[in-house]
Protein backbone atom coordinates (compact mmCIF):
# COMPACT_ATOMS: atom_id res chain seq x y z
CA UNK A 1 0.00 0.00 0.00
CA UNK A 2 1.53 3.26 -0.84
CA UNK A 3 1.92 5.97 2.03
CA UNK A 4 0.29 9.02 1.43
CA UNK A 5 1.96 12.36 1.52
CA UNK A 6 1.53 14.93 4.23
CA UNK A 7 -0.84 17.68 3.33
CA UNK A 8 1.50 21.12 3.42
CA UNK A 9 0.71 24.14 2.65
CA UNK A 10 0.23 25.82 -0.53
CA UNK A 11 3.16 28.05 -0.51
CA UNK A 12 5.32 26.66 1.51
CA UNK A 13 5.21 23.75 -1.23
CA UNK A 14 5.70 26.20 -4.07
CA UNK A 15 8.62 27.93 -1.79
CA UNK A 16 10.26 24.79 -1.65
CA UNK A 17 9.91 23.26 -4.78
CA UNK A 18 10.08 26.21 -7.00
CA UNK A 19 11.03 29.40 -5.35
CA UNK A 20 13.66 28.85 -3.45
CA UNK A 21 15.52 26.93 -6.60
CA UNK A 22 14.65 30.23 -8.23
CA UNK A 23 15.81 32.60 -5.47
CA UNK A 24 19.08 30.78 -5.51
CA UNK A 25 20.03 31.57 -9.32
CA UNK A 26 18.78 34.96 -9.18
CA UNK A 27 20.66 35.72 -6.15
CA UNK A 28 23.60 34.00 -7.04
CA UNK A 29 24.17 32.48 -4.36
CA UNK A 30 26.34 29.03 -4.18
CA UNK A 31 24.90 27.69 -0.88
CA UNK A 32 20.93 26.56 -0.35
CA UNK A 33 21.25 27.56 3.21
CA UNK A 34 21.93 30.92 2.24
CA UNK A 35 18.72 31.26 0.33
CA UNK A 36 16.33 33.78 2.29
CA UNK A 37 13.35 32.10 4.23
CA UNK A 38 10.44 33.41 6.16
CA UNK A 39 11.36 32.39 10.28
CA UNK A 40 8.49 34.14 11.78
CA UNK A 41 5.43 36.49 11.22
CA UNK A 42 4.02 38.58 14.50
CA UNK A 43 0.63 39.83 14.10
CA UNK A 44 0.04 42.75 16.74
CA UNK A 45 -2.42 45.45 18.00
CA UNK A 46 -0.95 48.30 19.66
CA UNK A 47 -3.49 49.93 22.39
CA UNK A 48 -2.54 53.22 22.46
CA UNK A 49 -4.82 55.32 24.09
CA UNK A 50 -7.12 53.02 24.75
CA UNK A 51 -5.21 50.81 27.04
CA UNK A 52 -7.86 51.24 29.64
CA UNK A 53 -10.91 50.47 27.61
CA UNK A 54 -11.94 46.88 28.08
CA UNK A 55 -13.86 46.88 25.01
CA UNK A 56 -11.44 47.65 22.88
CA UNK A 57 -9.13 44.57 23.77
CA UNK A 58 -12.00 42.43 24.14
CA UNK A 59 -12.24 43.47 20.35
CA UNK A 60 -8.46 43.19 19.82
CA UNK A 61 -8.08 39.57 21.06
CA UNK A 62 -10.89 38.89 19.43
CA UNK A 63 -9.51 40.01 16.39
CA UNK A 64 -6.47 38.40 16.25
CA UNK A 65 -7.74 35.19 17.19
CA UNK A 66 -10.12 34.80 14.26
CA UNK A 67 -7.70 36.25 12.00
CA UNK A 68 -4.32 33.92 12.89
CA UNK A 69 -6.03 30.92 14.58
CA UNK A 70 -3.95 31.18 18.01
CA UNK A 71 -4.55 33.17 21.25
CA UNK A 72 -2.81 36.64 21.47
CA UNK A 73 -1.00 37.46 24.32
CA UNK A 74 -0.65 40.76 25.95
CA UNK A 75 2.56 43.16 25.47
CA UNK A 76 3.28 45.11 28.92
CA UNK A 77 5.08 48.41 29.16
CA UNK A 78 8.51 48.09 30.26
CA UNK A 79 8.93 51.37 32.23
CA UNK A 80 6.84 54.12 33.14
CA UNK A 81 6.33 57.39 31.47
CA UNK A 82 4.02 59.87 33.14
CA UNK A 83 3.73 62.12 30.37
CA UNK A 84 1.74 59.18 28.64
CA UNK A 85 0.07 58.07 32.11
CA UNK A 86 2.22 54.66 31.57
CA UNK A 87 2.94 52.51 34.14
CA UNK A 88 5.51 49.71 34.10
CA UNK A 89 3.70 46.14 33.55
CA UNK A 90 0.82 48.00 31.83
CA UNK A 91 -1.03 46.18 29.02
CA UNK A 92 -0.42 48.10 25.70
CA UNK A 93 -0.78 45.68 23.22
CA UNK A 94 -1.58 42.19 21.90
CA UNK A 95 0.42 40.00 19.85
CA UNK A 96 0.26 36.51 17.96
CA UNK A 97 3.89 34.60 16.71
CA UNK A 98 3.11 32.74 14.03
CA UNK A 99 5.65 29.80 12.56
CA UNK A 100 5.51 26.80 10.10
CA UNK A 101 2.42 25.97 8.68
CA UNK A 102 0.34 28.59 10.17
CA UNK A 103 2.96 31.06 9.40
CA UNK A 104 2.89 30.75 5.11
CA UNK A 105 -1.38 29.74 5.57
CA UNK A 106 -1.33 33.64 6.91
CA UNK A 107 1.10 34.85 4.26
CA UNK A 108 -0.81 33.35 1.30
CA UNK A 109 -3.89 34.74 2.88
CA UNK A 110 -2.66 38.23 3.22
CA UNK A 111 -1.31 38.60 -0.35
CA UNK A 112 -4.14 36.46 -1.99
CA UNK A 113 -7.30 37.66 -0.43
CA UNK A 114 -6.61 40.36 2.28
CA UNK A 115 -4.76 43.12 0.19
CA UNK A 116 -6.71 42.73 -2.58
CA UNK A 117 -9.65 44.21 -0.37
CA UNK A 118 -8.03 46.99 0.43
CA UNK A 119 -9.39 50.11 -0.63
CA UNK A 120 -7.35 52.46 -3.45
CA UNK A 121 -4.53 49.76 -3.31
CA UNK A 122 -1.62 50.62 -5.39
CA UNK A 123 1.17 48.27 -3.90
CA UNK A 124 2.84 48.16 -0.34
CA UNK A 125 5.31 50.42 0.51
CA UNK A 126 8.88 49.06 -0.38
CA UNK A 127 10.51 51.71 2.38
CA UNK A 128 8.76 49.58 5.50
CA UNK A 129 11.99 47.59 5.83
CA UNK A 130 13.59 47.62 8.75
CA UNK A 131 17.48 47.49 7.73
CA UNK A 132 17.74 44.16 8.83
CA UNK A 133 16.15 41.96 6.54
CA UNK A 134 12.27 42.78 7.98
CA UNK A 135 9.03 43.71 6.64
CA UNK A 136 6.52 45.77 8.25
CA UNK A 137 2.78 46.15 6.71
CA UNK A 138 0.06 47.90 8.71
CA UNK A 139 -3.78 48.33 8.56
CA UNK A 140 -5.68 50.95 10.01
CA UNK A 141 -8.65 48.89 9.81
CA UNK A 142 -9.28 45.20 10.40
CA UNK A 143 -12.63 45.06 8.56
CA UNK A 144 -10.49 43.96 5.15
CA UNK A 145 -10.62 40.63 7.18
CA UNK A 146 -12.74 38.23 5.79
CA UNK A 147 -12.91 36.19 8.98
CA UNK A 148 -14.38 39.12 10.91
CA UNK A 149 -18.23 39.53 10.22
CA UNK A 150 -19.63 43.58 10.21
CA UNK A 151 -19.79 42.74 14.45
CA UNK A 152 -16.12 41.95 14.81
CA UNK A 153 -15.57 45.42 13.32
CA UNK A 154 -17.68 47.58 14.81
CA UNK A 155 -14.75 48.97 17.71
CA UNK A 156 -11.83 49.88 14.89
CA UNK A 157 -7.85 49.34 15.59
CA UNK A 158 -5.26 48.65 13.66
CA UNK A 159 -3.22 45.59 13.11
CA UNK A 160 0.54 45.51 11.98
CA UNK A 161 2.18 42.41 10.23
CA UNK A 162 5.97 41.90 10.59
CA UNK A 163 7.25 39.45 8.54
CA UNK A 164 11.15 38.30 9.86
CA UNK A 165 13.49 36.45 7.37
CA UNK A 166 16.57 34.87 7.86
CA UNK A 167 18.52 36.87 5.75
CA UNK A 168 20.38 40.81 7.15
CA UNK A 169 19.97 42.23 3.50
CA UNK A 170 16.43 43.55 2.60
CA UNK A 171 17.38 43.59 -1.06
CA UNK A 172 17.22 39.80 -0.37
CA UNK A 173 14.18 39.89 1.77
CA UNK A 174 12.59 41.87 -1.02
CA UNK A 175 13.10 39.28 -3.89
CA UNK A 176 11.69 36.66 -1.18
CA UNK A 177 8.43 38.39 -0.54
CA UNK A 178 8.23 39.73 -4.20
CA UNK A 179 8.63 35.84 -5.08
CA UNK A 180 5.62 35.05 -2.31
CA UNK A 181 3.52 37.79 -4.51
CA UNK A 182 3.46 40.47 -2.07
CA UNK A 183 3.03 43.18 -4.55
CA UNK A 184 5.14 46.13 -4.25
CA UNK A 185 4.31 49.61 -5.57
CA UNK A 186 5.18 50.64 -9.24
CA UNK A 187 6.66 53.85 -8.45
CA UNK A 188 9.05 52.42 -5.44
CA UNK A 189 10.46 49.66 -7.43
CA UNK A 190 11.64 52.38 -10.20
CA UNK A 191 14.10 53.72 -7.54
CA UNK A 192 14.72 50.20 -5.49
Amino acid sequence: MAKVPAVTNRLKYQYQSELKPRLMKDLKLSNPNQVPKLDKVVVSVGLGRGKDDKRLMEAAVNTLRKITGQQPIQTLARKSIASFKLRDGQPVGLKVTLRQDKMYEFIDRLINVVLPRVRDFHGVNYRSFDGHGNYSLGFEDQSIWPELSFDDTTVSHGIEVTMITSTDSDKRAKALLASFGLPFSKQENRNG
